[in-house]
This record gives C-alpha cells, sequence and structure tokens, in this order.
C-alpha cells in the first residue's frame, strides 16, 4: 500500500528505513531472501540536495526517468560517489543514447531495434557496458512503451545475438487500472524462459506485490522523496 504523504517523515534517512522494512517483510513472507531485492529509489523532479541526503543515508541505487533532467544533476554527484548507480526507467528516443550511455549504468527501458542498435553501437564507441532491461508492453496498451509479449523472445535473442548486449532481465509498467499481479506473473514467466533472473517490477503502490511474483528491483520514489513536482508522469 503507497505511503500517503502525510504519512512520510520529512527525514528521508527514516523513509528509505521505512521502505526497506516493507520490503523486507513482504520477502520473508514470500519466502525469499531480502537481500535479493534491489531497493531503486527513483529521484526525479527531486534536486541533488535531496538526492545527497539519500545517498549520506547509505543508499546507492537511484532511477531517473528522463536524460535532460539527469544531466542538470547526476554528473556532480556521481563524481563525488563514485559508488552510486544509476538507471534509466524512461523512455529512451535514440537522438539521446550518447549522452544516456555517458550518464547511467542501466537502462530499463530497452524497448526496439532501432534502440537496441543504438546502444550498442554507443557502447562500443564508449567502451562502457551497461546493463540493459527490456521493457515489456505486458497490457499490450498502445500509448505505453515496451515491445509486445508475442515478439518479447524474438527481440530478447536479437539483443542478445545481434546486438550483442548484455541482457540482464526485464522490467513492466501494468496497467492503471488492472490487478498488477497477472503483469508480473507474466513478466516472470517469460523472464524464465529466457533464461533471465532479474525483474523490475512493482511502484511504491504495488512493490510488495511484485516481490511476490519475483522482483529483484522495485522502483520506489514518492514513499522515500515525498510528492514530486508538477507535470511529471509515472512513478
Amino acid at each position: 500500500m503507497m505511503a500517503d504523504a502525510g504519512d512520510l517523515s520529512p527525514d528521508i534517512r527514516q523513509n528509505i528505513g521505512a521502505v526497506k522494512a516493507r520490503i523486507d517483510a513482504a520477502a520473508q513472507e514470500a519466502g525469499r531472501d531480502p537481500s535479493h531485492v534491489s531497493l531503486v529509489a527513483i529521484s526525479k523532479t527531486h534536486g541533488a540536495a535531496r538526492i545527497a541526503e539519500a545517498i549520506d543515508a547509505g543508499h546507492a541505487l537511484f532511477g531517473e526517468n528522463r536524460v535532460q533532467e539527469s544531466e542538470t544533476k547526476w554528473p556532480d554527484l556521481k563524481a563525488a560517489h563514485p559508488h552510486v548507480r544509476l538507471h534509466l526507467v524512461g523512455p529512451l528516443q535514440s537522438n539521446k543514447v550518447k549522452r544516456a550511455v555517458q550518464l547511467f549504468d542501466a537502462v530499463e527501458t530497452v524497448d526496439r531495434p532501432k534502440l537496441a542498435r543504438a546502444l550498442a553501437r554507443e557502447m562500443a564507441a564508449q567502451d562502457r557496458r551497461l546493463k540493459c532491461f527490456i521493457q515489456i508492453n505486458t497490457g499490450e496498451e498502445p500509448q505505453k512503451a515496451g515491445i509486445l509479449p508475442a515478439a518479447a523472445d524474438a527481440f530478447i535473442d536479437q539483443c542478445r545475438d545481434e546486438f550483442g548486449l548484455e541482457v540482464s532481465g526485464l522490467m513492466c509498467i501494468p496497467p492503471l487500472h488492472e490487478e498488477p499481479g497477472l503483469h508480473f506473473g507474466l513478466l516472470a514467466e517469460m523472464a524464465r524462459r529466457n533464461g533471465l533472473d532479474q525483474l523490475s517490477m512493482g511502484m511504491s503502490g504495488d512493490f510488495e506485490t511484485a516481490i511476490r511474483f519475483g522482483a529483484t528491483h522495485v522502483r520506489v520514489g514518492t514513499a522515500i522523496f515525498g510528492p514530486r513536482a508538477p507535470l511529471t508522469v509515472g512513478d
């Protein structure tokens, strides 16, 4: 259940501790090792000072939605804290691939051959190897990014064999008004048959359900940093 903004502490350290406690409890209830579930703190729309508070609290894995916004705060943060890792969890345009490869450590939204090819070329040019998650549009929503489930197996093979990407796992964002467990279960089955063991699924409102279905990465922003600035979408 998503924390209400009024229930959040202004202390980011305390909020991170509360989310991690919920992750631990959900993992234990599912018979899983809590250490196998990573918290990706979604810091989009929040400034460098707030992110630095989370880093000072001991957190080291973050997610951002936009390359341009990330460039305004993350180069200095990563220079000061080289152990911190940053995932791109929003759509990536092909013309921003160079900048994304320079800044991020993983791209969770690989969803089309043109993007996969561009990522492979740019990683070779920069001599950087980013982890890649294939984004699956499990709800087959026309307005949402992600490759359709029927095309996913062939695309995963193409990313591995033709483009030579390091495909680490799969990612999804379930439809807003559908039972998320159905989509998490579908993603888990697709990962299993493709020999993938990492699943990025679950956000502030449903990450405990995602953990029951095998999530290895949960993306939580609001429950850590509080409400985001206006005019943003997603979690």
